[in-house]
């Protein structure tokens, strides 16, 4: 048995004609950065999110970059958001000398928890990054009441969510910007790096364009200070295949969500994914929860590596135990809800061409692996 975490290979083969002849178009038209693909994918990627502005940037970590910027974040501002998340979301707030102020998340969602947020706002609160993580959305109207209450700018970090909806609107349209990735094992992912900004502020809009161009509106003429962050013609090219297959493999997570988390929850001791009433989830990843504590996670890995079975935990760590942020004064215990999920999650495979065969041997190894567990302790 070999069962990967996400098979890019079976994804390729499936559009292999359809991504063969997009390269080819943009090899032989010879124009590789900032091109009308990149232009023509913008505006698609700005109608599927029904939303007026998308700037295509070169990473989802400067996506999260510069959309803070563009929103006025600045060296000595506080902006809350979770520890619970991949480090970009954190990193992008510091490398605009801001602060992240974090805040403990649901037990059930993982993602920011609204209720925890207030007490947090200070006089230096610039912004608001709540993370859709694993392809789930935030509950963002409380959010979105917190920021009209104190003035606060909303930057949602969607690089996990692309598709997915929060009552019926898709993330990245409810703030006043929104962060795509297009890293390789993302729903819509590109053969290398790639990000965008998504905003109906036309000002948000103008000032991500600037920035991620050397700070220029004009070739040579530079108007603030920018960077070198350009979605290159190759990787457009190719999203723009991908993306009009993106809700048809969404729709497939979905079904093998549907059979694993039917198989999965009749083991003692492991929780399938929750969906909020509100959410519409879309499953970047399928992450359980070992609430079992006679059910050792390392050993299940190990377990499960043996037969063949990639696994990952997102995230071992949370953000405010790591090192870099030491000089913020977190202490184990301070955000509790984050500092259990770091200990009990688990991905398993998750991409739309696994199989029904595949998923039911994966639950099965899963079985045996607790009932031995269960035996050793009799």
């Amino acid at each position: 048995m070999n069962i990967p975490l996400v098979d890019l290979k079976a994804q390729y083969n499936s559009i292999r004609g359809e991504i063969d002849e997009a390269i080819q178009k943009v090899v032989q038209q010879g124009q590789f950065i900032l091109s009308s693909e990149v232009e023509a994918f913008e505006e698609e990627v700005a109608t599927y999110c029904n939303i007026k502005f998308a700037i295509g940037v070169a990473s989802g970590t400067d996506a999260l970059h510069l959309a803070l910027l563009a929103c006025g974040v600045k060296p000595g501002d506080e902006v809350i958001t979770t520890p619970f998340t991949f480090i970009a979301t954190a990193e992008a707030i510091t490398q605009c000398g801001a602060t992240p102020v974090f805040v403990d998340i649901d037990q059930k969602t993982y993602n920011i928890d609204p209720a925890k947020i207030e007490p947090k706002i200070t006089e230096r609160t610039e912004a608001i990054l709540p993370v859709h993580l694993y392809g789930q959305p935030a509950d963002m109207e409380p959010v979105l009441e917190l920021a009209q209450k104190y003035n606060l700018k909303v930057i949602e970090d969607c690089a996990q969510a692309l598709g997915a909806e929060h009552k019926g609107k898709k993330v990245g349209s409810l703030g006043n910007a929104g962060c795509l990735s297009f890293f390789p094992s993302k729903v819509l992912g590109a053969y290398g790096d790639g990000g965008m900004v998504v905003t109906n502020n036309p000002e948000i809009a103008e000032k991500v364009e600037t920035l991620r161009n050397h700070g220029c509106k004009e070739k040579y003429y530079h108007v603030i200070p920018g960077f070198n962050s350009r979605l290159d013609s190759l990787q457009a090219a190719v999203l723009r295949v991908k993306l009009k297959h993106v809700d048809k493999w969404i729709e497939k997570r979905r079904q093998k969500v549907a059979l694993y988390s039917r198989l999965l929850s009749q083991i003692n001791g492991v929780e399938p994914p929750f969906e909020a009433r509100y959410s519409y989830h879309i499953f970047n990843y399928y992450t359980v929860r070992l609430k079992n504590s006679e059910v050792s996670r390392d050993k299940l890995r190990e377990y499960l590596s043996a037969q063949g079975i990639a696994t990952a935990i997102y995230y071992p760590l949370s953000l405010h135990l790591q090192e870099v942020y030491t000089c913020l004064d977190y202490k184990l215990g301070d955000l509790p809800q984050s500092e259990h999920a770091q200990e009990e999650v688990l991905s398993l495979p998750m991409y739309p061409e696994l199989s029904e065969q595949q998923i039911i041997a994966i639950a099965e190894v899963i079985k045996r692996f607790c009932k031995q567990e269960a035996a050793n302790l009799l």
